[in-house]
């Protein structure tokens, strides 16, 4: 679902995303997307959750502002290695945060960024659509990691309409 706002009388407008975690409603309201597990090692595994965002025709993108929420684990043992990623093609990805490290545990932790990220090589902000997605890594060999997204994660695009 998106929603849009004009911001400003300078043919502004905002499109609020909160695009991963839908399913059955909770008591709590918190929802996630479908849980993937990795290798036991450190190579990153994408979660199966991956956002696409559009833009209206004849818009520039302004900014994006990215809110990312996960549940990741891994075991008692290995940590888990975790980043939150954006591309403008859907092969070639930039991260949004250097891998970050939650320690081990065989429970769920939800993990989070948030912030506005400036165009980068395999991030432009020009292409449309533009993809997001979570990815997670073991820091070891001896258990595999496991994530899925929040339903609290959201995407906002300002964009300038020509």
């Amino acid at each position: 679902m998106v929603m849009a706002r004009a911001t400003n009388p300078m043919n502004l407008v905002e499109l609020i995303e909160h695009p991963f975690g839908k399913g059955v409603l909770t008591t709590t309201g918190a929802q996630y997307g479908a849980e993937t597990t990795g290798a036991a090692s450190v190579t990153y595994t994408p979660l199966p959750d991956v956002a696409t965002v559009y833009r209206p025709a004849n818009a520039q993108i302004v900014e994006v502002e990215f809110g990312l929420t996960a549940a990741v684990k891994c075991g008692s043992t290995d940590a888990t290695l975790w980043k939150f990623q954006a591309s403008d093609n859907n092969t070639d990805w930039a991260d949004l945060i250097a891998a970050q490290t939650l320690a081990a545990a065989s429970t769920y932790g939800d993990v989070t960024c948030a912030g506005r990220f400036a165009a980068s090589t395999n991030f432009a902000l020009t292409a449309n659509p533009f993809y997001v997605r979570g990815a997670i890594a073991s820091a070891g060999s001896t258990n595999t990691a496991a994530g899925k997204m929040k339903n609290s994660s959201y995407v906002i695009t300002k964009c300038k309409m020509w």
